[in-house]
């Protein structure tokens, strides 16, 4: 029964075995991506899928958000995200180490690993970096150095969205009640500013 669910979960990630001709967008990032306090078709990884399909491209969305993930967390966990090959990589973290005030040389370090990994996987990838801000709390040194490692990451990707909440941080009405997770039109937001920098790079 164990090796029965094990594949189960394994088909069910690498998407019911696609045809050969089908691409992949793998999103991998914290509570954000998964869509924290929301149904998963409420997340913008769906919205993303809905403009793929809308625009009659033959790509698999899928969703690998974990609530909760650090930048460090994502290293250990994207080797397995990676048995499916990424054609498109979005890489969205960060913010729970900017919440937690790790140290950003430490964030930065494990986001190129992280970006390094998925190259190795696939020379071919292709790989949107989405960028975070640290809470103001944190501090006018902090915030600017958690900024600046970004803006070296994005060197080192092919396409770089600065910052992932852009048109929806601060703003009550798009954010559930604790303030930091999207709502599902905060979510649509997302999903519009990202498919801005993510449609250029989908082949038709």
């Amino acid at each position: 029964m164990f090796k029965i669910s094990t594949f189960l979960v394994f088909f069910i990630f690498m998407g019911f075995l696609p045809d050969s001709t089908e691409r992949t967008i793998i999103v991998f990032g914290d509570s954000i991506a998964a869509g924290y306090g929301l149904d998963s078709d409420q997340a913008f990884p769906a919205f993303i899928q809905e403009k793929v399909d809308n625009s009659g491209l033959n790509y698999r969305v899928i969703n690998a958000g974990l609530s909760g993930e650090t930048s460090a967390g994502g290293l250990r966990r994207v080797d397995w995200i990676l048995q499916r090959q990424a054609d498109i990589f979005i890489l969205e973290l960060g913010g729970n180490d900017g919440l937690r005030g790790i140290d950003p040389d430490l964030t930065k370090q494990n986001l190129r690993g992280i970006m390094q990994k998925v190259r190795n996987s696939n020379p071919d990838v292709k790989i949107l970096l989405a960028g975070m801000e640290a809470p103001p709390n944190m501090g006018d040194t902090y915030t600017s150095h958690f900024r600046e490692i970004f803006k070296k990451l994005s060197e080192e990707a092919d396409v770089f969205m600065p910052f992932i909440l852009e048109d929806v941080a601060g703003i009550s009405e798009l954010n559930l009640p604790d303030g930091i997770h999207p709502t599902e039109e905060g979510h649509r937001i997302i999903a519009n500013n990202l498919w801005e920098y993510l449609r250029p790079m989908l082949v038709d």
